[in-house]
């Protein structure tokens, strides 16, 4: 398995745990843990062996945007290089193959908040803090977090965080539908694993299909999306492990129906 600096990638069975190693920075993302996700990330997408993936931070950060210092020291040739290599890391963790689950352990500031609108199931915990503060720096946010963030939280929600640069805890994201659960920093990482090990257990064709049906929801065309829906069922249905599944149920039932009307007689 490869090795990185600024992050470690630890297996457990179908589920891999990427953890961003830069406490001492709050997982603040500079061009190295960059270039370091995206090559995770695309490397977990084609790994056969991984079902779903759970991404936090060590220590008080989970990642607390962009590593300012670097930033400020970018050329306009710099800061193009930096934003374009930010869309790939975005898209390698939205557009993986597998479910990834954010394990939010603190600070989700700007690119860290980006990273988590990516994600496909959030777990957080009571001292998670979530916010896109770049309006602080007269600046918009550049990772999709514009986007992202209004069609996960909605336009009004969306503009009261990034008009504002507000910082606000898990509970307030729970309502809006960003946050699934919010936990105690002792259950986090439980709780996150259980889930991974849960959605690894089942048909990796079908969790990859729905990762892409609920994406095609995201994007707003139903006819598209409902053709995409039943397209994949096809493909599922007709394939020789859903044939099995299907078969395996229905002798399961029978023999249940089966059992019940023998105790019924007896």
């Amino acid at each position: 398995m490869q090795r990185y600096e600024t992050l470690t990638v630890e297996r457990s069975g179908r589920v891999a745990v990427v953890t961003f190693r830069r406490p001492d920075q709050l997982n603040a993302m500079n061009r190295r843990m960059q270039g370091e996700i995206t090559a995770a990330f695309e490397a977990l997408s084609q790994d056969e062996g991984v079902g779903a993936v759970v991404v936090t931070g060590e220590g008080r950060g989970f990642m607390a945007g962009a590593d300012i210092k670097e930033y400020a020291a970018q050329t306009g040739e710099d800061f193009d290089r930096f934003q374009a290599a930010g869309t790939r890391m975005y898209a390698a963790i939205e557009d993986n193959a597998k479910p990834v689950i954010a394990a939010v352990n603190g600070f989700a500031l700007g690119g860290g908040m980006e990273l988590v609108l990516c994600c496909d199931i959030v777990v957080a915990s009571t001292l998670a803090r979530f916010g896109l503060p770049e309006i602080k720096l007269g600046l918009v946010p550049g990772g999709g977090g514009t986007q992202r963030s209004v069609a996960k939280l909605g336009r009004n929600r969306a503009n009261l965080l990034l008009m504002t640069g507000a910082i606000l805890p898990a509970a307030e994201f729970v309502a809006a539908g960003l946050v699934n659960e919010v936990v105690e920093p002792e259950a986090l990482m439980p709780r996150a694993l259980a889930l991974a090990e849960a959605i690894a257990a089942e048909p990796p064709a079908a969790i990859e299909g729905l990762k892409r049906l609920t994406a095609a929801a995201l994007a707003g065309d139903l006819d598209q999306g409902l053709t995409l829906e039943r397209a994949i069922l096809a493909d599922l249905y007709r394939s020789d492990a859903g044939q099995k599944r299907v078969r395996d149920f229905a002798a399961r039932s029978a023999a249940r129906i089966a059992a019940k009307a023998g105790k019924g007689m007896a």
